[in-house]
């Protein structure tokens, strides 16, 4: 028979033994766990953060003053099973005081071994570093317990000596001092710096200035600069205008010159048929009638030309037939005289024609 065991994320329960007689520990953290009665032994330890106050009391510093130092820890068992393992071989069966106690004593033993390889003024301006200083040392030695510092911090410094105070004394003076000069250095500065500012503005205005003139220069070349071009874009738009205005008055001078060319051509055409038919009308009534009477004219003349051809002809023919008679005639009448003379025949009288 056995029972169940519960455990909060407060604690780690640990469970040794078993029914065959078993060594092996089991760790549970935050749940359950079953235990056999009379064999298994069931033990409980706390994961809580503790919280230790270490406290090293006349301890000699480097230099031979002895101070007491009070820190404040926070420390906690680790969770993971081999650190868990390590706590439980230290802690289980402790009690809380206990384990604060083994523990406080561990931190103590190296905060003393610190502080003697330390100053008064190393531990006291730079307590953090101290305290860091501490828990890097320690943080070894506790975890080989299980443990883990979760945190270390410096509380306290104090001596019976009033070697602190004088310390603060002196450190005041010179803070004092450094007050003093740093006063008179920061009026230095002020009034250096309120000349330099003076300066700075002086020179920031006239940039300023400068800047608000170049940009009003600027503004008014782009004012001039964009008027120029409205001008130019207004003047290339009217004679756009204009050469589309003229583009279309030549265009419609163009179509009215084909229409008075049609107009012409057709006029033309008009007064050439006109002409063709008063050429054929004075054809008619002239150029024929006129040709006519030109050729009678013409046949006329030629006829009164052969005619006296004919006649000039004809009175030649004539003229040569009389003579060729003549000549003739004589010559016969020169034969016959002959011939009479000769034969004194009769005399015959021939004629050609």
């Amino acid at each position: 028979m056995g029972n169940c065991h519960t455990v909060g994320p407060n604690e780690a329960l640990v469970v040794s033994g078993g029914c065959c007689g078993s060594d092996q520990k089991t760790y549970v953290v935050g749940g359950w766990a079953w235990g056999w009665w009379l064999v298994s032994d069931i033990q409980r330890i706390t994961l809580e953060i503790m919280t230790l106050q270490p406290k090293c009391e006349d301890v000699e510093t480097a230099e031979g003053v002895a101070i007491t130092v009070t820190g404040v820890a926070q420390v906690k068992v680790m969770t993971e099973k081999e650190l868990l393992g390590y706590a439980c071989e230290q802690f289980l069966g402790k009690s809380v005081m206990e384990i604060k106690s083994v523990i406080l004593q561990t931190l103590e033993g190296h905060l003393r071994a610190i502080l003697g390889t330390l100053t008064v003024e190393q531990i006291y301006q730079d307590r953090d570093k101290f305290a860091s200083l501490v828990r890097e040392v320690a943080a070894p030695d506790v975890g080989r317990m299980g443990i883990e510092i979760l945190s270390f911090t410096i509380k306290d410094v104090y001596d019976k000596v009033d070697y602190l105070s004088s310390l603060g004394k002196t450190q005041t003076a010179a803070v004092q001092r450094d007050a003093d000069i740093g006063v008179a250095e920061a009026e230095r500065d002020a009034g250096i710096r309120e000349a330099e500012c003076k300066k700075e503005m002086m020179d920031v205005k006239f940039i300023a200035d400068t800047k608000m003139a170049d940009s009003k220069r600027e503004l008014e070349m782009q004012k001039a600069s964009f008027n120029q071009e409205v001008n130019t874009k207004k003047a290339e738009a009217q004679l756009a205008y204009e050469l589309q205005a003229a583009k279309e008055q030549q265009k419609i001078r163009l179509e009215e010159i084909e229409i008075e060319v049609v107009q012409r051509k057709k006029q033309i055409r008009i007064e050439e048929k006109e002409i063709e038919r008063t050429e054929k009308e004075l054809i008619a009534t002239v150029k024929r009638p006129a040709e006519a009477e030109a050729y009678k004219m013409q046949q006329l003349a030629e006829g009164q030309k052969m005619k006296k051809v004919l006649t000039a002809q004809a009175e030649a023919e004539k003229i040569r037939c009389i003579g060729e008679a003549e000549a003739a005639s004589i010559e016969a009448v020169g034969k016959a005289e002959a011939e009479k003379m000769r034969l004194k025949p009769i005399v015959y009288l021939h004629c050609n024609h």
